[in-house]
């Protein structure tokens, strides 16, 4: 009987607890905001930006400097937490420009229409992924800019993953070069 009781008054306590339900909800872009992975200021770069809410760290998304790198994010096996939700810049908002994205105006990355692969440079100098709300911006942007209209799931590894060579920097033939040159005045 004393285990009986034991166990009524533990299954008592579980249906007390709650099931809290983290709140994914997009947050303003704020001047406190910083990237992810560069840690600078979000508001400093231009083009679209993008947070991602990670299961276990409520009201404290990471937000991306650029939509390519949540994008990356999503794919890279390394990752320590789900994610729960992906919200991205609309370009085609009212008021949304290139040097001031805007605060508010956050779709899911899911529901999202992307250009890929134009000629639009995102914030950190890398080609960008362009996210609007409706197909019409979508064209019209990529028929600007370049680039094929497409939906997240269509967008290709080689488009966030791949190695991006940035004006200023060497090529691969030059760094592999200079180490050839710097192993042979070491003595290696």
């Amino acid at each position: 009987m004393k285990y009986l009781l034991i166990a009524l008054t533990a299954l008592s306590f579980s249906a007390c607890k709650e099931d809290v339900v983290q709140d994914t909800a997009a947050l303003p872009l704020t001047a406190e905001a910083v990237g992810h992975y560069c840690q600078m200021e979000l508001l400093e770069h231009g083009g679209p930006k993008a947070q991602a809410h990670l299961a276990g760290l409520p009201g404290a998304p990471l937000f991306f400097s650029q939509v390519r790198d949540v994008v990356a994010y999503t794919r890279m096996p390394e990752q320590s937490h789900d994610v729960l939700a992906i919200w991205v810049n609309d370009m085609g908002a009212a008021g949304a420009t290139w040097d001031a994205p805007g605060a508010r105006n956050w779709i899911t990355a899911e529901d999202a229409i992307y250009v890929v692969g134009g000629r639009a440079i995102g914030g950190m100098g890398a080609p960008e992924i362009v996210p609007f709300a409706r197909q019409v911006d979508a064209t019209e942007f990529a028929k600007a800019n370049g680039g094929a209209v497409m939906r997240l799931a269509e967008i290709p590894d080689s488009a966030v993953l791949a190695p991006v060579t940035l004006d200023g920097d060497a090529t691969d033939d030059d760094f592999n070069n200079r180490l050839r040159a710097l192993s042979r005045t070491s003595g290696g």
